[in-house]
């Protein structure tokens, strides 16, 4: 199993940034690849950004893409989602998950999830 702690959510103004942080802990070994997806009330949960902890490689929404980014530290058991120029629309719960499989931007590869962070971007 693998235990995913999320923290870093928070309130901020529009234009603002913020930066999220995902420990992983368990057996970290099993992880391929690492994601953020985001859940507003009455929404679907939607992907924000994934890297492999394989390679180099990263994905993101169309939403989020030169605003967001996402790394890992090199123990590869900490996720970072750097935040900037946010938007009332990013208003969410923010969850950090881990896959066996890489790579994976599809919610149903994800097998482990954390608790989430809630982020509110005011107007």
């Amino acid at each position: 199993q693998v235990q995913l702690v999320e923290s870093g959510g928070g309130l901020v103004q529009t234009g603002g940034s913020l930066r999220l942080s995902c420990v992983a802990s368990g057996r970290t070994g099993l992880i391929a690849n690492m994601g953020w997806f985001r859940q507003a009330p009455g929404t679907e949960r939607e992907f924000v950004a994934a890297i492999s902890w394989l390679s180099p490689t990263t994905h993101y929404a169309g939403s989020v893409k030169g605003r967001f980014t996402i790394s890992r530290d090199n123990t590869k058991t900490t996720l970072f989602l750097q935040m900037n120029n946010l938007k009332p629309e990013d208003t969410a719960a923010y969850y950090c998950a881990a896959s066996q499989r890489d790579p994976s931007i599809s919610k149903n590869d994800y097998g482990y999830w954390g608790q989430g962070t809630q982020v509110t971007v005011s107007s």
